[in-house]
């Protein structure tokens, strides 16, 4: 088990460039060079916008989980959580230590 952020994506920064923006199927730099961008680029658009707009806590899940805990059916695994726990430190620690 490894724990990780909320899903939310993270927050686009906001231009204050008040300068006219060419049209978007052709967009250009300011030495006049077209810019294109890949089907791959279009697509992470996308998922980034689905993402954004899919609900955070899964309501279905939940309810099955409230289910499963007061008919006492819900058995916490203290060993598995222990071991998320460690990898999640263990990755964060790699992380790290790559970056030095």
């Amino acid at each position: 088990m490894k724990i990780e952020g909320t899903g939310k994506p993270l927050g686009t920064v906001q231009s204050t460039d008040t300068r006219a923006k060419p049209a978007a199927d052709s967009p250009k730099t300011e030495s006049g060079d077209k810019v294109e961008l890949s089907s791959l680029s279009s697509s992470l658009q996308k998922a980034e916008v689905a993402i954004s707009e899919a609900p955070d806590i899964d309501s279905g899940r939940v309810a099955e989980i409230k289910l499963a805990i007061s008919e006492g059916r819900f058995k916490i695994d203290t060993n598995r959580i222990a071991d998320g726990l460690i990898n999640s430190v263990r990755n964060l620690l790699d992380a790290q230590t790559s970056r030095s």
